[in-house]
């Protein structure tokens, strides 16, 4: 099957750099909402057959265009919320945040923020979501998620992710396309929507760090 996996449009708090992982979230700017509409033209070549989001309103909102382009209902799972920032919700210091995804790459998977989950909590509730819309039998589905969770479920998951994200971020309405199933292994098939950081003393890209990546996902 083909899994198109999307991150939701631009918020305010994207906007403000605000960790807002809880639900129910801020609502898509103007800007957000225009980059859901776009989503329309750009996935039109995908014969998408059911459309999946979090219980987190800018999913939902980012997801219905497609969903109405298509005649689809949104299908709501919680299992693809946000990695939560526990006590760091609606923080504007990501430091901790970043820290504990970087930690769960190192080989942590206990790590956490106070009040939020650790890397077995998060795959166990992401990787279940996924399975469920796996064995609903559809072949293309759009799933509608957030920034951190999808990067760190995709660098795990999906074979030739990492290597093709590299040093870069993904930016709002980014797209990772990937065909598989969970008994057989997801594969990379296009990463659209990508956003490098440069040093503007020397235009080289840069790591992303908490003081660069946008926090709020």
């Amino acid at each position: 099957m083909r899994l198109i996996l999307v991150r939701h449009g631009r918020t305010a708090s994207n906007v403000d750099f605000l960790l807002d992982t809880a639900e129910p979230g801020a609502d898509l700017d103007e800007g957000g909402l225009a980059q859901a509409a776009a989503l329309v033209e750009r996935l039109s070549h995908h014969e998408i057959e059911a459309v999946f989001t979090s219980t987190l309103v800018r999913t939902q909102q980012t997801a219905r265009p497609v969903a109405a382009a298509r005649g689809l209902e949104l299908e709501v799972l919680p299992g693809l919320r946000e990695i939560s920032a526990g006590d760091d919700e609606l923080s504007a210091d990501a430091t901790r945040y970043i820290t504990t995804l970087i930690a769960w790459g190192k080989g942590d998977p206990d790590a956490r923020i106070p009040g939020g989950e650790n890397a077995h909590e998060f795959f166990a509730r992401f990787d279940d979501a996924i399975g469920r819309i796996a064995a609903a039998g559809r072949e293309v589905v759009m799933v509608v998620s957030h920034g951190a969770a999808l990067r760190v479920w995709s660098m795990a998951r999906v074979a030739g992710f990492a290597e093709a994200l590299g040093r870069a971020h993904l930016d709002n309405t980014g797209v990772i396309v990937v065909d598989g199933s969970p008994e057989d292994g997801w594969q990379l098939a296009e990463l659209i929507g990508v956003r490098h950081f440069e040093d503007p003393a020397t235009g080289e890209v840069v790591e992303l760090t908490a003081e660069r990546i946008d926090p709020v996902e």
